[in-house]
């Protein structure tokens, strides 16, 4: 292992992923793919973006390990009534890795995030298909 490697292996998934800047460009870029989604985009009609878009700052910077509180609601009550589909659920996650992904989200984090957006699933999604 490099000195590189060591160092690397210390910083928090947040610090190795760029911080709270690089958060906010993945959530500012997932949403803009989630709205121009047409299966998507009825599901964030009624929505207030701009706090939806801090909640998921905190999300995200709270699930690497970032200096962040997330100060949203209980994920099973803030999806409560939006009769989300397995499909639907599948499709955000599609477009969520999409854009880590391209932002350059090493692969051992895409799969910590992988994992956990596994496990919220059955909070999130109340209606199957």
């Amino acid at each position: 292992m490099t000195e590189v490697d060591t160092a690397q292996d210390e910083q928090s998934p947040y610090a190795r992923v760029g911080g709270g800047a690089a958060v906010r460009v993945v959530v500012d870029q997932f949403y803009e793919r989630v709205l121009g989604d047409p299966t998507l985009a009825p599901y964030f009609a009624e929505s207030d973006l701009a706090n939806l878009k801090r909640h998921q700052v905190q999300l995200i910077s709270h699930l690497l390990g970032g200096p962040v509180a997330y100060e949203g609601r209980e994920l099973r009550d803030a999806h409560a009534g939006l009769a989300i589909t397995p499909e639907a659920y599948a499709r955000v996650v599609e477009h969520l890795v999409g854009v880590l992904v391209e932002a350059g989200v090493p692969d051992d984090i895409l799969a910590s995030l992988g994992g956990t957006l596994e496990a919220a699933q059955p909070d999130i999604v109340s209606q199957q298909s």
